[in-house]
């Protein structure tokens, strides 16, 4: 059995309820570290209105909302249909590649979290099931692994929720990555 720990206020990784897998397996650490990034996302939602959630914070349009849509479609797309199971991803239209990135008007911010919250127990569902060393095919026709597919998702949802991090900041102020003690 994995030795977890409380990672208390002040101390390296500091979150409320965070169990930190120290000494824990490779699979288990990357699927930990994974959901803290997880959970940084959904919290930068918190408190917010619809408004706000939907406003283009970028030139490019990039809203919170449309964030959290986007690493719904990627979760799904990485764990499920590279290693052929259910998936609910964002049809992809050669007009709008982007379309994956914004919350269309008919969208509610309840149907995009709930999006959110399906693609990441399908994902964890997939991660519970094959090991690291299992391969898949990308949606490039490459074989790649579980194991790089969990590093590249840590990767890309860091990525985003670092830009949640700026894009909240500009809205209220609020920054960090984890709720406060």
């Amino acid at each position: 059995m994995t030795a977890t720990h409380d990672v208390g206020p002040g101390r390296y990784g500091a979150q409320m309820g965070l169990r930190v897998p120290f000494t824990g397996g490779e699979k288990e650490s990357l699927q930990v570290s994974l959901d803290r990034h997880r959970d940084a996302v959904l919290w930068k939602l918190e408190g917010l209105d619809d408004a706000q959630l939907r406003r283009p914070m970028t030139p490019t349009g990039t809203s919170l909302l449309g964030l959290v849509k986007h690493l719904a479609s990627v979760e799904y797309g990485w764990f499920c249909e590279t290693f052929v199971r259910p998936a609910d991803t964002v049809p992809i239209d050669p007009d709008d590649p982007d379309a994956d990135m914004r919350a269309a008007p008919d969208e509610t911010t309840a149907d995009i979290v709930a999006y959110y919250g399906r693609a990441r127990a399908a994902a964890d569902e997939a991660i519970a099931d094959l090991d690291v060393e299992d391969l898949g095919t990308a949606w490039f026709g490459d074989p790649v692994s579980m194991r790089w597919v969990l590093i590249h998702m840590i990767e890309d949802t860091a990525r985003h929720a670092g830009q949640m991090d700026i894009l909240r900041e500009l809205i209220d102020g609020a920054t960090g990555d984890h709720r406060p003690s």
